[in-house]
């Protein structure tokens, strides 16, 4: 890898990370966290812009960094219409339907291209983003549902997930697209995903509550169920369930998985009974997304915060280890990950994608052909 210059930054909920690095080396990072009540005197995500790239110049003033010569600056991607993965050219149209949220989705992470565009235009660098979380590779037979013109989308931790595929693909020799993984990442959020021939083709929408229980998410649920649940309350509080106060947080009060482990480690029942079914629900999809692959699978990775457990492992490799080896990744690579996907591009192993700004699924062509099934 040549040493390129790289900058990243990564807007978070409750905090920014940034870090440079050279080649694959990091030479400097920070993790700052942001007290609530600052974030929450502006009254939207975009107006926090001019707040956090202020800190990032100050950290970088403070700590002598200079980002003379930096070849790249990557931002997190977010509020983008969905999309094939890849390294993406922040234009225009990238800046306008991050800043927007044209997808629906307001989250932090919608600063990363203004955070990057700004960086990169002041230091005459390029700026990307690399597999934001709007990366939707579905296959078809992954679309259809069972209600007419409803169709599945998905959001997952997409950077992470193909971050991980990519390393492994590595040790094994091969290139990410001549390799067949389950790619899981257990954190905060939990996703679980099918990986082909470099593709995500199936996986679990987890901002719409598809798969796992979570810390801070439901998972899913039947939807009878669901719909007697929602008697008495407005849409908005159901579906803070699927992003925020489901899971762990429903449960107990606390997204505190360290916490919730341990206590299942003392013999709390109630605690025990909660972590292990979390688990189990990964278990099951673990074998869901091992039918997709239909058995031919050159390993089963595990990534995100949660991986540290060796019980959690443990549990996952009893389960599912009969359908392939399972290789643990413990934390998270977001910000190696940016860095790699402008690495690449700048080497020219991986072509750089401009942003279409269309949903990347337009139907099938049966849906534009009229009264066919009538």
């Amino acid at each position: 890898m040549s040493n390129y210059k790289i900058f990243t930054i990564n807007p978070g909920s409750t905090s920014t990370k940034i870090a440079l690095f050279e080649g694959e080396r990091e030479i400097f990072s920070r993790n700052v966290s942001h007290d609530a009540k600052t974030l929450a005197a502006f009254p939207a995500i975009s107006g926090q812009f001019s707040y956090r790239r202020d800190m990032i110049v100050k950290l970088l003033e403070e700590n002598g960094i200079s980002l003379s010569g930096v070849d790249a600056v990557v931002g997190r991607g977010g509020g983008l219409l969905s999309m094939e993965g890849g390294t993406y050219e922040i234009d225009d149209l990238v800046l306008k339907h991050s800043q927007t949220g044209a997808n629906g989705v307001q989250h932090p992470a919608m600063l990363g291209p203004r955070l990057a565009r700004e960086f990169a235009d002041l230091y005459h660098a390029k700026a990307y983003v690399v597999n934001p979380p709007d990366v939707d590779e579905l296959q078809d037979l992954a679309r259809m549902t069972g209600i007419k013109g409803v169709y599945r989308v998905i959001h997952l931790h997409a950077l992470n997930l193909k971050e991980v595929a990519i390393r492994h693909s590595a040790l094994l020799g091969k290139t990410y697209e001549d390799c067949r993984f389950i790619v899981c990442h257990i954190g905060g959020g939990i996703s679980v995903s099918a990986h082909r021939a470099g593709r995500m083709i199936d996986g679990f929408d987890i901002v719409g509550g598809e798969g796992p229980m979570a810390p801070t998410r439901c998972g899913s649920i039947a939807v009878a169920d669901l719909l007697r649940h929602c008697e008495g309350k407005t849409l908005q509080e159901v579906k803070l369930l699927c992003t925020e106060k489901g899971g762990f947080v429903s449960h107990t009060g606390s997204s505190d998985a360290l916490e919730l482990s341990q206590k299942a480690q003392d013999g709390d029942p109630y605690a025990k009974l909660l972590w292990d079914t979390m688990i189990y629900q990964i278990a099951k999809a673990i074998g869901s997304m091992a039918a997709v692959l239909h058995g031919k699978i050159d390993g089963i990775l595990l990534g995100g915060g949660m991986v540290h457990n060796k019980n959690l492992v443990n549990q996952i490799t009893e389960a599912c280890g009969w359908i392939a080896a399972i290789t643990p990744y413990p934390g998270e690579f977001e910000m190696e990950a940016m860095a790699a996907g402008a690495v690449r591009v700048l080497n020219q192993t991986e072509a750089v994608k401009r942003y279409q700004g269309v949903c990347r699924f337009q139907g099938f062509d049966f849906d534009k052909e009229r009264n066919q099934f009538h």
